[in-house]
């Protein structure tokens, strides 16, 4: 009997899919606390015959499924953790959880394989191993290097892995790619300005932080337009300052919370050490200190070329030219899935999501993921095994 066409059989599936993207939805757990969608996960992936493996990063899970005799693997990985956001959707549907919310659609990513999961299970279309990769905390605590760092490619060999991200500022079913850097290295530094306090109404007998922060603020802009390249993206984002409590007290510090963003390692070691003497030192014309608490967080996203070209060219099968394009730049976005990709082969990607001027960006209160990508994300990494892994 010849197999169901695989979009057909998703399409029948809609209906279940979109009740369990929702109800993730409803219940979203941050990063390495992701238990209950993690036992979901794993019950949908048992069920299908999946071999299971928990634990990884505390939360994630690798479902594993081999058909045929071949020797080939390929992962794909979703990331299921939320953000510390709270939801002004108003939609009935919305965060149980005051505080919480799915503000990136990492409840649609997770609902995308799941779907894939079950149309591969189904088809058997395959001559190798699959491993669907279920990663917590991509948000805050790195959770594909926890992963990476517990094992994860010596228990499950891969031969080349994915991942997409939604984007509802990209066209509907529109598909994005770029081979090489595709999202930046992430950093972040707090910088504590020492002061004296005291009344506001006697700056003379203070030494006031927040004078000198404002200074640290504006000398730290300098760094990327003077000191690195026109042409090396960099940003530098002071996000927060903190300081003070009232307005007739000069307080004893300040302390200034910075994002740092880049691609090449050699313009990250220079971004740092400048940030660190521009505070020194801006502090020191004050007659203050400044101490310097710098964190790399997050290394750049680099995809390999003959799996990026291998994706654009079955996204052309897929989708048709037209839905596919090429990114003319990285994003200054960035991505735990760099350290899947610094040890094996792979690509990341974006899928569109937009359908009109109103919806809300990744990361805002008001966002909602797209349940109608829920069947073309789950199609394409059906076909994506299928492909990479084909039968004789």
């Amino acid at each position: 009997m010849p197999k169901m066409n695989v979009r057909a059989l998703l399409t029948n599936a809609v209906p279940e899919l979109v009740a369990l993207r929702r109800d993730l939805h409803a219940h979203p757990e941050l990063g390495l606390e992701e238990v209950r969608t993690s036992d979901i996960i794993a019950r949908e992936l048992s069920a299908l015959g999946y071999t299971v493996a928990r634990g990884l990063a505390k939360t994630g899970l690798v479902a594993t499924l081999s058909n045929g005799t071949g020797r080939r693997s390929v992962g794909i990985r979703a990331d299921i953790d939320a953000l510390p956001i709270f939801e002004e959707t108003g939609l009935p549907y919305a965060s149980t959880t005051p505080g919480l919310m799915h503000a990136c659609g990492h409840d649609g990513h997770t609902t995308m394989l799941l779907g894939a999961a079950r149309a591969i299970a189904e088809r058997r279309n395959f001559d190798g191993t699959v491993h669907l990769i279920f990663q917590p905390a991509e948000e805050n605590f790195g959770g594909a290097r926890i992963m990476v760092e517990e094992g994860l490619f010596d228990r499950f060999p891969c031969d080349a892995v994915f991942a997409l991200h939604n984007d509802p500022d990209l066209p509907f079913g529109r598909f994005a790619f770029r081979d090489g850097p595709i999202m930046a290295a992430v950093d972040e530094c707090r910088i504590t300005v020492q002061g004296l306090g005291g009344h506001g109404a006697e700056p003379q007998s203070t030494a006031d932080p927040i004078v000198a922060g404002a200074s640290i603020v504006m000398a730290l802009q300098t760094i990327v337009s003077r000191n690195i390249h026109p042409l090396d993206p960099t940003v530098i984002t002071v996000g927060a300052f903190h300081a003070g409590s009232a307005s007739n007290v000069i307080p004893e510090r300040a302390e200034l919370v910075v994002g740092i963003r880049s691609f090449d390692p050699a313009v990250r070691d220079e971004l740092e050490r400048r940030i660190r003497l521009v505070a020194e030192r801006q502090a020191e014309s004050y007659g203050m200190s400044a101490s310097v608490d710098y964190l790399r967080s997050y290394d750049a996203t680099i995809n390999h070329t003959a799996e990026t070209d291998f994706l654009r060219d079955l996204a052309v099968r897929f989708a048709g030219a037209e839905q596919v394009t090429e990114m003319p730049r990285p994003s200054m976005g960035s991505e735990d899935f760099a350290y899947m990709l610094k040890e094996r082969p792979g690509s990341y990607f974006f899928l569109g999501g937009r359908t009109s001027e109103r919806d809300r960006p990744l990361h805002h209160p008001g966002y909602n993921f797209n349940d109608d990508l829920l069947p073309v994300g789950a199609a394409f990494w059906t076909e994506l095994v299928e492909a990479y892994l084909p039968q004789a």
